[in-house]
């Protein structure tokens, strides 16, 4: 589970958009422009852009 204090001040390093935790696939995903898709590891986002899922 993601630190909710953490997902408050997180944005899209590509677009500066905001995102949300989906818990069930793992991933922090843009609600913005981009709509890439960065993946959790171990409770841990992996905010960069080279390892999103691009849409």
């Amino acid at each position: 589970m993601v630190d909710q204090e953490l997902l408050k001040i997180l944005v899209c390093p590509n677009c500066r958009g905001q995102v949300e935790y989906r818990e069930a696939d793992s991933v922090i995903a843009c609600i913005g422009e981009c709509r890439y898709e960065y993946p959790v590891v171990n409770d841990i986002p992996h905010m960069l852009i080279d390892e999103a899922v691009k849409p």
